[in-house]
Formats: C-alpha cells, sequence, structure tokens
C-alpha cells in the first residue's frame, strides 16, 4: 500500500511531505520512529524550523515600538502571521486575531474578561462531558467566584453528544456554551453548528474549542457563526507556545483587557490609562515573536497541502487502523460516532493502557496513554484511562501496520 491519495483525480505524494518533518527521519531503540501523539501535538517541517532559525538570524527586534530597520522587518512578518490566520479561520477582520499562549489561554481570556463581567450570580454555562480540562476547569473557576451554575451534557457510550439532554440543558438562563469540536480522547466530530443555531435563539454566546479541529477540518467561522473560536499552533504543525482567540469584533471590543503593561496601552497618565485598539488591547508585553512568525509557515504548509487531501489520507488512516484493531480480542474502541477523525482510542480487557504505551514505546512507537486531560469523560466510561494513537499528514498505512503488529504482541506479552 503506498501513501497517494487521490483528490479531484489528483495524486498528493504523503511520502514526499513526509520527508519535510526531520525528525521523523530517526530511530528509537532501535525502530524506525512511528509517531502516533499527533493529537498532543504535530512535528513541524523545515519550513517552520526554517523560519524560526532566519528570524533569529536576521532580523530579531522587538516589534511594534520600534523604527529601525530590524524592528520593522520583524513587525511586518507578525503582522503577516495575523492576517494568514484570518484567513486560515474566514475571519471577518483581522482585528478579531488575538494572539495568545495556546488555546488554554485563549480559553481562560475569555471567562476572565467577558466571564467576569457578563457572568451573574444564578446564570447557567453549558460544557459537555468530554471537555478538555481547559475548556472545563476555568468554568468552574469561574462559576464558583460569581455564584453561577455549570451544566454538563453528558454523552453515550458510542461518544456522542446527548442532543436530547442539550435540548432540555439549554434555557433562557444560558449565557455561554463552551463546547469542544473534535473531543482529543476520542476523534468525535460534534454538532456545534446545530449547538451555536439553538444556543443564539436563548441569546447564549458560544465559544468553540477548535485545538483539534483546526488541524484536520476546514474552519470558517463566519459560516459556523461561533462567538469566540480558540486553537493552538503546536496542533497544526507551528511552533509551542503560540495560540490564536477569535472573537466577534463587537465582543472583543467590549471586553476589558485581560492583562496590564505594554502594548495594551494607548495613553498613561498618573491621571489615568487609555486602552489600545483591538487586537493589541488583549496582547499585553512582548509576545511570543519567533514562535508567531514561524506559525505563518505552518499555515502555509497546511494550505499548500491542502485540508481536504490531508483529511482524505487522515480518513484512509483512521479506517485501516480501526479495521485491523477489531482483530485484537478484548479490545475495545472508544468513540464509535460515524462523525470522527483522526484518533483511535481504546482499552484492552485485562491489560493497563500505561503498560501498552511501554511496550510500544520499545519498538519505536509513540502513543499517547491515560486520561489525555479528560478526567470527566473517563468517568463517565468508567475506565482510568486508554491508549491512544492520533494520525497526522504524515503518518503511512505502514505504520499502522508496524503498530497493530507490536500491539498484538504487547497485548499477549501482558495477559
Amino acid at each position: 500500500m503506498n501513501s497517494l491519495v487521490s483528490v479531484h483525480n489528483e495524486l498528493y505524494d504523503f511520502a514526499a511531505v513526509r520527508q519535510q518533518f526531520p525528525v521523523l527521519q530517526q530511530q528509537i531503540k532501535g525502530h524506525p520512529l512511528v509517531y502516533f501523539d499527533n493529537a498532543a501535538t504535530t512535528q513541524k517541517p523545515l519550513s517552520v524550523i526554517n523560519a524560526l532559525l532566519t528570524y533569529y538570524s536576521n532580523y530579531n527586534a522587538n516589534i511594534h515600538r520600534g523604527i529601525h530597520s530590524l524592528a520593522e522587518q520583524a513587525t511586518a512578518a507578525f503582522e503577516q502571521t495575523r492576517d494568514t490566520v484570518k484567513q486560515f479561520i474566514n475571519a471577518s477582520e483581522r482585528e478579531e486575531i488575538i494572539f495568545t499562549s495556546g488555546a488554554t489561554e485563549s480559553i481562560n481570556l475569555v471567562a476572565q474578561t467577558w466571564g467576569r463581567q457578563n457572568i451573574h450570580e444564578g446564570d447557567e454555562i453549558l460544557v459537555s462531558e468530554m471537555e478538555h480540562h481547559s475548556n472545563f476547569v476555568p468554568w468552574f473557576m469561574l462559576a464558583r467566584e460569581k455564584k453561577a451554575v455549570v451544566k454538563v451534557i453528558p454523552v453515550t457510550e458510542e461518544g456522542a453528544l446527548r442532543m436530547d439532554v442539550f435540548d432540555e440543558l439549554i434555557s433562557a438562563k444560558t449565557k455561554l456554551v463552551a463546547i469542544v469540536h473534535v473531543s482529543n480522547a476520542m476523534g468525535v466530530v460534534n454538532p456545534v453548528e446545530k449547538i451555536i443555531r439553538k444556543a443564539h435563539e436563548v441569546g447564549a454566546l458560544v465559544l468553540v474549542d477548535g485545538a483539534q479541529s483546526s488541524v484536520h477540518l476546514n474552519i470558517d467561522v463566519q459560516m459556523l457563526e461561533c462567538d469566540f473560536f480558540a486553537f493552538s499552533a503546536h496542533k497544526v504543525y507551528g511552533p509551542t507556545g503560540v495560540g490564536v482567540l477569535y472573537g466577534k469584533h463587537s465582543l472583543l471590543q467590549s471586553m476589558p483587557p485581560y492583562k496590564g503593561g505594554g502594548e495594551m496601552i494607548k495613553e498613561v497618565s498618573i491621571d489615568g490609562i487609555s486602552y489600545n485598539d483591538l487586537p493589541y488591547k488583549f496582547e499585553a508585553g512582548t509576545p511570543n515573536i519567533a514562535d508567531v512568525i514561524a506559525f505563518q509557515a505552518a499555515l502555509e504548509f497546511v494550505n499548500e497541502v491542502g485540508k481536504m487531501a490531508i483529511c482524505t489520507h487522515e480518513t484512509n488512516l483512521l479506517k485501516h487502523a480501526q479495521q485491523a484493531l477489531s482483530t485484537i480480542d478484548g479490545l475495545t474502541i472508544l468513540g464509535r460516532s460515524s462523525e470522527k477523525i483522526s484518533v483511535v482510542s481504546f482499552v484492552v480487557e485485562g491489560v493497563h493502557p500505561q503498560d501498552i504505551g511501554i511496550l510500544l514505546d520499545n519498538k519505536g512507537i509513540a502513543v499517547r496513554t491515560g486520561h489525555h486531560c479528560a478526567q470527566p469523560l473517563m468517568k463517565c466510561l468508567n475506565i482510568p484511562g486508554t491508549t491512544r494513537a492520533s494520525f497526522a499528514m504524515y503518518n503511512t498505512l505502514q505504520e499502522v501496520d508496524v503498530f497493530v503488529e507490536a500491539l498484538k504482541k504487547s497485548v499477549k506479552l501482558l495477559r
């Protein structure tokens, strides 16, 4: 089996794509690296690595304030990334793109600004049982402070949201729905369009956690009509330490600043202060300049390959993996929803996930084990954790076969 994928009668060579990722060209414990931990973080192509090197080698300078040549070049490159992100998610204005340290900070920014300003005693916030802790904890912290109520949308045995319960929970008391687009623990795609529509009917806002969806699905925030959308660069082949918060202009304009200091200020005097315009009102201090600039290279890399080609390739990997894993006695795949992408998470009867992970690592295979920062979901499913294999554009069908064979031997050894 090869790695060529047919897209509109054109063949895309994913074997050539793989060659752009230096970290994959190595052996781990005497075996070729099989990297199946992409839901945690993706590897970086040469273009991203070179962008970092170029910035630090040629035009390292602080941005926005300097008038010298290096500062102007760095500022231009930094702001070009904002424009690229705007296009990547189809925001209506570049001012709606806020750079943060990651999806976690993006969500916390909304909780600590819009949330503190608009959530009051008795108000209700809806989250789901499958949320990553980053989209769970901030809302419970806010609810405790404001004496509000967090209500949780349950999950079926197949890993799908109980939309019937959501219909019962949503009400005039609901002020915010914070929902994950794609489950990091199961790969299940949630019906966010329907959720957003129903939330808006009762006057509630919606924050979408797009940490997993941003790399796999075409994102159009205008079409979704979500109020906030959060994601991280390192899940989209970019550097760590960079995130994005999209917010509708009118909402961001009405929200107070998140942090105080340089850049977010328009004027400071002993008599008072005034805040900068969007997006800089939310970008206090010296930002992560190099990594933001390199993030543009990552997005351009994804755009060049094409989301449709990537999705087709990853769907082939997922189907092949699920079919092969289904032949292992005692193995149960979690997240059996028909709407699913790029993640296969499973448990094996009588075998602890951590033991599986250790034995697979001895064969050079990187997977993630544990609760995946989704403990409420694990409690719902009555399991301590899972073994999770997650796929990216540079993975191959041959790697899936190597993984499944190694897993079979590991399970036989552990039983």
